[in-house]
């Protein structure tokens, strides 16, 4: 497997040295540079002519709602299901989730599986679960095939394989596939088509996502721009839709203002090509469409993150990659430095949950705080203020009460404890603050001028030769 491909655990761990590797090559950055500015262009145009705070106000009130009254509405979305002639599974976690799934693709025997694009299937490790088991896992989405063909993870939650450029995809889809080496993007994309298209034929089964799940009329929205996922969800026999139990609103009226801010916040479209609504499978006077439908809702963390006022923001995302395309700490090192399944800002706040703050402690460090992600949040997550949050937990979870996230205080260091104690010994004890300021402002000169990583870059500040007590004494005397 490639760097993009690390197992999770390992992945994040190697933060520091991947972010280093990201920043030392110039061609992930180009490409990250490029594809960044371009998204942001486009949002910002597709925004012109509308009152998008207020948008971001109603797109923000309506996932609060939906949160404050989830467990009710995953009751009615499952009586509504079934009443649909859809079949529900509840998954605790992503290996229940992934044994539900191939426990379904056993019962029928399916030995050939396409999938739509589905960011929970990833957060599942779906495809490796299903070739152990000897069912074969085709990525339908043109940059979930090309990562695929790469074995690699996806780099970004909207645009996987955003991180190669055209000549990358080309010599890649000329080594796996055969196709001729052009640097033409409608050749290159008719040529993935035409493989994929016989794939779909001989599919026994369809995987797909969900981006909303109505809970008042149990329908499954899905945004698509390339007819993959109309495709995986009518032409297999079976279709399995796998989602995150937060994806729920009440009505169809919901998910108007939130398809309004999804496609424009992800990809500056003012709509996408295919919005996708299944609410049943093929009934007996129609032609087309699969015999089954399943749905499994994944908790895998996300009642843990409910169950905290501040935490449970994280739950209203609704995956349009803003975020990301305006980080600057990601734009630079690039989605497969972070080594999870979400990257960027939404990743530093969601995978800690996931995967616990002994296994991410870093990530809720890596980032400037410059608040660029929660300006253009569709749905106004405050991502600053919870990465504050875990970052928090990560140092100081023990003293927290309660602290909520799994691996609380795994950053905190002895000799960092050590240091603030003394820290907190002096400053509360006036006459040895005096003669502590006082050493330090005459020893002065005895001052590193390397102090860490952060003076790589920057001159380290130089003490005073006088304290402010010092000078405010002379000023009155």
């Amino acid at each position: 497997m490639s760097d993009g491909a690390a197992s999770p655990r390992d992945a994040v761990r190697d933060f520091h040295p991947r972010a280093r590797a990201a920043l030392h090559n110039p061609q992930i950055r180009h490409n990250f540079r490029k594809a960044m500015d371009g998204l942001m262009a486009k949002r910002k145009a597709a925004f012109h002519d509308w009152d998008l705070e207020a948008l971001r106000t109603l797109g923000a009130n309506i996932r609060r709602r939906a949160l404050a009254q989830l467990p009710d509405l995953l009751v009615q979305l499952e009586q509504q299901l079934i009443a649909n002639g859809i079949q529900v599974h509840w998954a605790n976690d992503a290996d229940e989730a992934c044994h539900i799934v191939s426990n379904i693709c056993l019962a029928r025997h399916a030995r050939k599986v396409i999938k739509g694009k589905s960011m929970v299937s990833e957060e599942m490790e779906l495809n490796d679960y299903l070739e152990e088991h000897g069912i074969e896992a085709l990525e339908s989405d043109l940059g979930e095939y090309i990562v695929q063909l790469a074995e690699e993870t996806p780099s970004h939650i909207i645009m996987p394989a955003i991180h190669k450029n055209t000549g990358e995809i080309s010599e890649l889809m000329h080594h796996k596939t055969g196709t001729e080496r052009s640097n033409d993007v409608e050749y290159l994309t008719a040529s993935a088509r035409a493989q994929l298209r016989e794939k779909f034929m001989q599919a026994d089964v369809g995987i797909s996502g969900v981006n909303f799940a109505v809970a008042e009329t149990g329908t499954l929205c899905l945004v698509e721009n390339e007819g993959n996922g109309r495709m995986t969800t009518t032409v297999p026999p079976c279709h399995i839709a796998v989602t995150g139990i937060e994806k729920v609103v009440p009505g169809l009226d919901d998910v108007t203002a939130l398809l309004a801010l999804l496609t424009r916040s992800a990809t500056g479209q003012h709509i996408t090509t295919y919005f996708n609504m299944i609410s049943a499978p093929r009934q007996p006077n129609e032609l087309d469409g699969p015999e089954e439908v399943h749905v499994v809702l994944v908790d895998n963390g996300r009642s843990t993150i409910y169950q905290d006022d501040e935490l449970v923001d994280t739950l209203r995302c609704i995956r349009c990659g803003a975020c990301m395309n305006h980080c600057p700490v990601y734009t630079r090192v690039g989605g497969h430095a972070y080594g999870t399944t979400y990257p960027g800002p939404i990743g530093k706040i969601l995978m800690p949950h996931l995967l616990g703050l002994d296994e991410t402690r870093h990530l809720p460090s890596a980032s400037s705080l410059c608040g660029a992600c929660g300006e253009v949040c569709p749905v106004r997550i405050p991502i600053p203020d919870l990465l504050v949050r875990l970052r928090q937990e990560a140092v100081d979870g023990d003293r927290l009460h309660p602290a909520q996230v799994r691996g609380h205080g795994s950053k905190r260091s002895g000799a960092e404890a050590l240091a603030w104690r003394l820290w907190q010994w002096v400053h509360t004890r006036p006459a040895l603050y005096r003669l502590a300021t006082r050493l330090a402002t005459r020893l002065r000169r005895l001052q590193p001028q390397k102090v860490g990583a952060w003076t790589d870059y920057r001159t380290a500040p130089r003490l005073a030769r006088r304290s402010l007590h010092e000078l405010i004494k002379d000023k009155r005397s």
